[in-house]
């Protein structure tokens, strides 16, 4: 009946069935664990008449021009930059910490200073990785990395993954910069939007084609199983392709033990007012069990009395229990997941692919240029 069965409907598994079907004419069966499609960037319209993403804010940025051309076939766009501000003394600022933070929370003349350092170390436009920075030999810049450290960053980064920020890989702590310029935007890419109506709705266009089935509500494990390095699908060995977006160490019944992610509780709360706070996203790097608030109305403006707001607690990932967000990266976990990936290979039809399958950090542009990336590498 198929002739590639891709489960999870997220960006990596919507992609890969989309170019299935439309370039290479095969049934696809896609398999989604939820009651709904788009992964993680499912986002609906709730009780206040605001859209909301349910897991958290997504918002869309890339330089990749062929990501967005091609995400631009299923939907139109509204441009948005996407700005954050951190609480810090009291006092919001604008994040990643650049020139205009140095000088409101610093006097003028040492604001100043801290200015010229930095240009004279550092190229114009640059982020700077604050474990970086504190490497730095000039007195000015010691002093700048330290203060960030201590108010946005240590606190935060701690928080948020339950480790100290040097347990942590780079790869993570890099994305909290200090930036060489006076650009308040979280983001620099040259492409930044929203999916006009929404993500639902794009990866909802991305897989309206004739052969395309989806099956919601149904764990792959009800469908498939691994058996002697064989897939078999409904009892019958399955010699098509198989393209998996879910945890590489749940497909394997975690014979190599659990992979460790860090998960997040998402709380939603109506607010009585027109308005909450100042920007999309507040930072709350230190005081606070939440790491940050986002307020849905300055992401999606909409008319109305009252405001959605979200507050982000994390917490430690129990499988079965709660999501797995983020792939915490230790030298143990890349040597579990090394292992999975052996079994994986061994499996000649099988398809790792997503953040949770390669176990790895994708942004959503990322994840679409990688899902693109496979597909073509497939013969």
């Amino acid at each position: 009946m198929f002739d590639v069965i891709v489960i999870g409907a997220g960006f990596a598994g919507a992609v890969l069935a989309e170019r299935f079907a439309t370039q290479r004419n095969k049934k696809v069966l896609l398999v989604e664990r939820r009651r709904h499609i788009a992964g993680n960037c499912y986002d609906e319209t709730d009780e206040n008449g605001i859209l909301i993403h349910k897991y958290g804010p997504h918002l869309f940025h890339t330089d990749d021009e062929g990501v967005w051309k091609y995400l631009s076939a299923f939907t139109d766009w509204t441009v948005y930059h996407h700005k954050v501000l951190a609480m810090i003394d009291g006092k919001t600022v604008p994040i990643p910490f650049n020139f205009n933070t140095l000088h409101e929370v610093f006097p003028k003349s040492l604001a100043e200073r801290l200015e010229n350092a930095l240009l004279k170390n550092y190229e114009y436009g640059k982020k700077i990785p604050i474990l970086e920075l504190k490497k730095s030999d000039d007195k000015d810049l010691q002093f700048l990395a330290d203060f960030v450290y201590e108010k946005i960053f240590l606190h935060y980064t701690s928080k948020q993954w339950g480790k100290a920020p040097e347990e942590i890989d780079g790869a993570v702590t890099a994305r909290v910069p200090v930036f060489v310029g006076r650009d308040d935007r979280y983001f620099n890419d040259r492409f930044q939007a929203l999916p006009t109506h929404g993500y639902t709705a794009l990866i909802q266009k991305m897989i309206e084609h004739k052969n395309i089935k989806l099956m919601l509500n149904t764990d792959c494990k009800e469908i498939i199983e691994i058996r002697d390095g064989e897939i078999y699908f409904l009892g019958q060995k399955f010699s098509g392709q198989l393209v998996y977006t879910g945890q590489l160490d749940e497909l394997f019944d975690f014979k190599f033990g659990t992979l460790p992610y860090r998960s997040v509780n998402m709380k939603f709360e109506t607010v009585n007012e027109e308005h909450f706070q100042p920007a999309a996203t507040v930072n709350y790097p230190n005081n606070y069990d939440f790491t940050r608030i986002t307020e849905f109305k300055n992401i999606h403006p909409t008319k109305s009395d009252r405001t959605t707001i979200l507050k982000e607690y994390p917490q430690e990932h129990i499988p079965g229990k709660n999501t797995p967000y983020y792939p915490i990266f230790t030298d143990a976990a890349n040597e579990a997941y090394q292992k999975y990936s052996g079994e994986a290979e061994k499996i000649s039809n099988l398809i790792p692919a997503g953040r949770l399958a390669e176990y790895r950090y994708y942004d959503m542009d990322d994840m679409v240029k990688r899902a693109l990336e496979i597909f073509e590498s497939i013969k």
